[in-house]
């Protein structure tokens, strides 16, 4: 594999992870999802055995949506957890995670995502209206910074805009799922994580 095609399998994994965040799954995401070429890349996924057991929860849920009212149900536990804001839920903004004495949504670590968006002539859709410090919109930068920069400049951004945080949301994500998808996901993206800044330290 080239560097070119190593760059852009990471960066799926950051799209994938990022749409996984950024909303409820839907009917196009199980056509996506049934599809050959996803099929193979799951498969490839649950090779390593950092990343097995969690694919295998996403894998065998996703397979199992064959109604309306299974993608709703689904849709509930995406709700509770990310959209609803109480003690009961994983609020998916670093804010709330790096200032827990004074957190407010739309504050420093928004502010600071927004700059970087910008200067990479990046914004967010009109129809996510969402703080930028979103774990989902962190993940899709990731996959822009993956594309288009330098080892050192994504390890940067990994360590001072996600893992600083990441791990207490994925703590808040297991104690308060009420399935076990989104805590499988929350487990794959930290274990991705970890994996990445192995891998981008060892290039150093």
């Amino acid at each position: 594999m080239t560097n070119n095609e190593m760059d852009l399998a990471r960066g799926r994994v950051y799209q994938l992870l990022s749409s996984l965040f950024a909303q409820e799954i839907d009917q196009s995401f199980i056509t996506e999802f049934n599809s050959l070429p996803a099929q193979d890349f799951w498969q490839q996924m649950a090779t390593q055995d950092d990343f097995s057991a969690p694919v295998k929860v996403i894998t065998q849920t996703l397979s199992k949506l064959k109604s309306k009212t299974d993608i709703l149900e689904l849709a509930a536990d995406y709700c509770g957890l990310f959209l609803v804001g109480t003690k009961h839920s994983a609020s998916p903004y670093a804010s709330l995670y790096l200032n827990e004495k004074d957190a407010t949504l739309f504050g420093e670590q928004h502010q600071a995502m927004a700059a970087f968006l910008q200067q990479s002539q990046l914004q967010l859709k009109p129809e996510f209206k969402e703080p930028a410090d979103h774990i989902a919109v962190i993940l899709a930068y990731t996959k822009h910074l993956v594309i288009n920069e330098n080892e050192a400049s994504q390890l940067t951004f990994l360590q001072t805009s996600l893992n600083n945080w990441i791990d207490k949301f994925i703590v808040q994500v297991n104690k308060t799922d009420q399935g076990q998808f989104y805590s499988a996901v929350a487990q794959l993206t930290q274990a991705w994580m970890n994996s990445e800044v192995q891998w981008l330290e060892s290039e150093k």
